[in-house]
């Protein structure tokens, strides 16, 4: 599968989200109680709530340790975007079922792409190139894009709930707030490893702009794609132990829903250890490591210090 939103949908995309005066959005009753908002994945639920608060309950599409880049929405997913007021997507491609998700159905509601206006970052030299999606959609990985994401959702909230626009500008900025502090403790965190060790291995694509942030090396991935849909060859992966032979890197890193077979494999020819417990497109429940955005990044970094110090 693709990983990328067909122009179709970045065309709807282009018209709801920046179009959405000439498109008329769903009358709420008085007051915000019926207010009803529905975010793609469990970390920009979150994220959207903080912009929310107490005027509406962000409810997630995406099941938690669900992997979203292999969702298949049911009829029970697709009846609750048909009664949604606002979907929140992360967008930039990551919501490959977004399409025929719409098509279904149907209906009318504000799509607000959280990512919209931050620009895709290119692999610096030697990353491997994924040649079938031009747009790394990871950007919650640095939370310096996270407070796009925040202002874009504030002013999506406020075109469907004008009354709640001090109550949204308020929130974004407090929690805004709280990205920027979260940006500098993982900075401090990071800082005692060795920029020689600062090298990540991944199980695919995804830590490029954290990575780009906190001046860390990508050596590689186990499978050279922003979407864990596709597949390595036998090529690739012999490209990748050479890789990791060669720059010395110490670790294999897997978000919690991977399967660790191909990374086991990779680690016995080359002597690396394999993480196998990073939170990265799903939070974990509210008695885990990783109940919110801000936690994820906080174990997610802590995870990675301790394995490359």
């Amino acid at each position: 599968m693709i990983n990328r939103l067909s122009p179709w949908v970045l065309a709807l995309s282009m018209l709801l989200v920046i179009g959405v005066a000439c498109a008329p959005t769903p009358a709420l009753a008085p007051g915000h109680s019926a207010l009803k908002v529905l975010a793609t994945e469990s970390f920009l639920a979150d994220i959207a709530q903080n912009v929310a608060g107490s005027r509406a309950q962000i409810d997630t599409l995406i099941p938690i340790g669900v992997d979203p880049h292999s969702f298949e929405p049911t009829p029970a997913d697709i009846k609750k975007v048909a009664d949604s007021h606002v979907l929140i997507i992360n967008g930039g491609g990551m919501e490959a079922f977004l399409e025929r998700l719409l098509q279904n159905a149907g209906g009318n509601r504000l799509l607000i792409e959280a990512s919209k206006g931050l620009t895709s970052r290119k692999p610096a030299a030697g990353e491997p190139v994924d040649a079938d999606n031009p747009i790394d959609p990871h950007f919650w990985l640095d939370p310096n894009n996270v407070v796009q994401y925040v202002e874009t959702i504030r002013d999506g909230l406020r075109q469907v709930d004008p009354d709640g626009a001090a109550v949204y500008a308020a929130n974004a900025s407090a929690y805004i707030a709280k990205l920027k502090a979260l940006d500098q403790w993982i900075t401090a965190q990071v800082q005692p490893v060795s920029p020689a060790r600062r090298l990540l291995v991944t199980n695919h694509e995804e830590f490029g702009y954290f990575a780009d942030r906190y001046g860390f090396k990508i050596i590689g991935a186990i499978i050279p794609s922003f979407s864990t849909d596709a597949s390595p060859s036998a090529q690739q992966l012999a490209q990748l132990i050479g890789q990791i032979r060669a720059s010395h890197a110490p670790a294999i890193f897997l978000e919690v829903s991977a399967n660790p077979q191909m990374a086991n494999q990779v680690a016995r020819e080359t002597g690396v250890k394999v993480v196998t417990n990073l939170y990265t497109h799903s939070l974990s429940d509210a008695h885990g490591p990783a109940p919110t955005y801000i936690d994820m990044m906080k174990y997610d970094t802590q995870t990675i210090v301790r394995a490359l110090e």
